[in-house]
């Protein structure tokens, strides 16, 4: 059965719902994987409607430029890793065991798409690791705050940021330790992959170091 994830994504972050229509549904399908292949500074619309065999106009009609249309990407992608993680959290009673799923969760390949109209995680995972940050470290960064289009990431975070304190309630930073969580595994990642020596990334860790390394700060952190 073919079937697509939806989530209420911020109406200010399109012109028309992609999620409305098969052809949107396809735009943000090819843009991951052009941005994937591309990088975000070499993606363009008109490289995007080449790839979809139409025009830069039809793309126009959903998405006022391409840092909203990454926005919008991003936007689902911090949905649905909320969706993962509350997931795998049920029924989970080890505070412990909550934070070595998130740790785990962050710092592990998604699965590629499954059908036509699935998005490709693994790409959204690579996407998110690579370029997330060039969402927000922008100029005009204080008024794309004001229409809450990042409310998905500061929701994540806060779930996060609320085990962190399951686990030592004392602990004065529990939102600010969870954001550093999340952009540590994105900076470990890509470093390791791309600039190693920034990293203690070896022969015997390299399938799991980014783990191994956030598991042992934020435990030596929290003491537990």
């Amino acid at each position: 059965m073919n079937f697509q994830l939806k989530f209420k994504i911020n109406e200010k972050l399109f012109i028309r719902n992609p999620e409305g229509s098969e052809l949107g549904n396809q735009i943000v399908k090819k843009a991951i994987d052009l941005i994937y292949n591309l990088g975000f500074e070499q993606f363009t619309f008109k490289k995007l409607a080449v790839e979809m065999n139409s025009t830069e106009a039809t793309i126009y009609r959903y998405f006022e430029n391409k840092h909203r249309l990454l926005l919008y990407i991003l936007n689902w992608y911090w949905c649905y890793m909320e969706f993962l993680l509350m997931m795998k959290l049920q029924n989970v009673s080890d505070k412990k065991e909550k934070l070595t799923i998130i740790i785990d969760l962050l710092t592990h390949e998604l699965s590629e798409s499954e059908n036509q109209y699935d998005y490709n995680k693994k790409y959204l995972n690579q996407i998110i690791i690579a370029e997330s940050s060039k969402s927000y470290l922008i100029k005009d960064i204080v008024a794309i705050n004001k229409e809450e289009v990042f409310k998905p990431y500061k929701d994540l975070c806060a779930t996060i940021a609320n085990v962190i304190s399951e686990n030592n309630a004392s602990y004065k930073f529990p939102k600010s330790l969870s954001t550093t969580l999340i952009e540590a595994s994105h900076h470990q990642q890509f470093f390791a992959e791309n600039l190693p020596r920034l990293t203690d990334k070896n022969a015997k860790n390299k399938t799991d170091f980014a783990a191994k390394f956030l598991s042992d700060m934020i435990f030596k952190v929290l003491g537990i």
